[in-house]
């Protein structure tokens, strides 16, 4: 495969349009938190001292503010709009903000810098908030009392149940196939309210980060098409106990080791209003990119086109690392945007393999390329096909293509994917390939280019018949699970620390991720046919 992507993805292109696929910045989904043996004294000196105080006095906050975000609740329609605050609603609204002010307070957030005004309602509905790196991003929600995008899971959670509801968020059911629809709907109405209904505060990250740079923004805050404040939140502490990415530490861990601490600084920025242009009404993508480079620029990180599922993708366990400058990543958002979704071609991939071991290696073209899979020749089709055309004789192995789908689909579960590879490029007669084939797998596998598998292939081929079968490789690798490291990549760069650490099913945050799946990826072309 090749390591080239699209020019309309990056900023720098060559004569032909076409640019390296640069390597993330940190990865931004994990969190290492390292101690000194003094810090590890106060951790342990505060545990037994000033922790299950506060943690008591937050509890107790939290219960305090219940009653009241009970009645102010009462006889409010969940679909109606948002009538005028009554006096004693008005006195109910204060008194929450106190309790959860002094809540945050009692965790060691003494002081809260805000800078830049909130917009009123009638300026901008939607606030869009980045980056989303904890639950304690939950302050400024605290603060605006503005309304969030949630689980409908969670209004059944005694007491915090209570108080989300008071804030009359939009609820996303995952029993509903239609709920994220139905809530761009309602997003919509809401916005497009003139003021009527509380602004809606929507992390378009989707999942929580490490504060390194911005992700991919999902478009769910931009498709009502009206204009948007960006808020930034920043947490200039010296220790960053604040971070909850999915792979470091967990919940609790960060809820302890945060009151734990004698000070938690927080700052939050309101930026000037974003309206929109009439380009960026009709194409959210465009809208959320821009949205996202003046977010980055106030913040002053980078931006990257990763999202957490190409993360996933990354950071599989397996026994094969993808490296940093895989362009796997590339061909899974090809993938999604082909509208063909990883998860669901799983099951039918040994059927692909059938269908590409027929063809022999034998070398397709575009037409023939788009005539096997089935799918009407688009430009993202185009894209996919230049991935594969190392020759750049427009032709392709078609065999490549399922090698790179499997791993996609399964990333965790590289034996499987080898197995698949290896019944497409066996001989018919021994059931064996040749040193050129494995290499050929292995790098298509890794998404890679160039692989030297000589070292590798030797130490299989015990017996020098210049040859291997499935169950030659299948056995070496259980003698030698770290076969990748030794023989592969042993000076290979990538995510160093994400073979250590289980990744995550699930997105990290508050707030779930509601952009309907045909709007996530910049450019979704309609299939006139979908994979047999």
């Amino acid at each position: 495969m090749r390591l080239l992507r699209s020019s309309r993805r990056g900023s720098a292109a060559d004569g032909d349009g076409k640019k390296e696929l640069a390597p993330p910045f940190r990865n931004p989904f994990v969190h290492e938190l390292r101690f000194t043996p003094l810090q590890k004294a106060k951790i342990a000196l505060m545990t037994v001292t000033l922790f299950p105080i506060r943690l008591f006095f937050a509890a107790f906050m939290m219960l305090l503010a219940w009653p009241f975000a009970f009645l102010a609740s009462m006889g409010r329609s969940d679909s109606g709009i948002e009538e005028p605050l009554s006096w004693w609603r008005k006195v109910l609204d204060i008194l929450l903000k106190v309790i959860m002010r002094t809540m945050w307070f009692a965790g060691g957030f003494h002081w809260i810098t805000v800078k830049g005004q909130q917009a009123l309602p009638t300026e901008a509905s939607i606030l869009t908030l980045a980056p989303h790196s904890s639950y304690f991003d939950a302050i400024p929600v605290t603060m605006t009392m503005a309304s969030i995008v949630m689980k409908a899971e969670s209004k059944d959670i005694p007491v915090w149940g209570t108080l989300i509801k008071y804030i009359r968020p939009v609820f996303v059911s995952r029993s509903d196939q239609d709920s994220r629809k139905k809530t761009v709907e309602e997003i919509k109405r809401r916005a497009h309210s003139k003021g009527k209904w509380p602004q809606i505060m929507i992390f378009p990250e989707g999942t929580c980060t490490n504060r390194s740079c911005l992700i991919t923004f999902k478009a769910g805050a931009f498709i009502p098409a009206v204009p948007v404040q960006p808020v930034v939140l920043r947490y200039p502490n010296k220790l960053d106990t604040i971070t909850w990415t999915w792979q470091g530490p967990g919940a609790f861990d960060i809820l302890w080791l945060t009151l734990c601490q004698l000070h938690n600084v927080v700052e939050i920025e309101f930026l000037p209003v974003y309206t929109p242009s009439e380009e960026e009404k009709k194409n959210p993508a465009v809208f959320a990119n821009n949205v996202r480079r003046i977010m980055a620029k106030a913040l002053d990180v980078p931006v990257t086109d990763y999202s957490f599922e190409d993360c996933q993708l990354a950071m599989a366990e397996g026994q094969l690392k993808l490296p940093a400058d895989t362009c796997l990543l590339e061909f899974a958002k090809l993938v999604r945007r082909l509208g063909l979704k990883p998860e669901k071609l799983e099951k039918n991939l040994h059927e692909y393999g059938e269908k590409a071991q027929k063809t022999f290696g034998k070398r397709l073209n575009m037409e023939e390329f788009a005539a096997h899979l089935n799918i009407t020749s688009c430009e993202t089709l185009s894209e996919l096909f230049s991935l594969f055309d190392e020759n750049e004789d427009g032709t392709v192995d078609v065999r490549e293509f399922v090698i790179a789908l499997s791993v996609v689909c399964r990333p965790s579960k590289t034996l499987e994917t080898i197995k698949l590879a290896f019944k497409m490029y066996e001989s018919p007669k021994d059931k064996t390939i040749s040193e050129a084939s494995l290499a050929c797998i292995l790098k298509t596998a890794l998404g890679v280019s160039q692989l030297n598998v000589t070292d590798l292939f030797r130490a299989i081929d015990v017996e020098e018949k210049g040859k291997i079968t499935f169950d030659d490789f299948n056995s070496f690798a259980e003698h030698h699970p770290g076969f990748a490291e030794e023989y592969i990549y042993p000076d290979q760069a990538g995510f160093e620390s994400c073979a250590e650490t289980p990744s995550a099913s699930v997105a990290n945050g508050f707030c779930t991720d509601f952009s309907p799946e045909d709007q996530d990826e910049e450019e979704t072309d309609p299939l006139m046919k979908k994979f047999n």
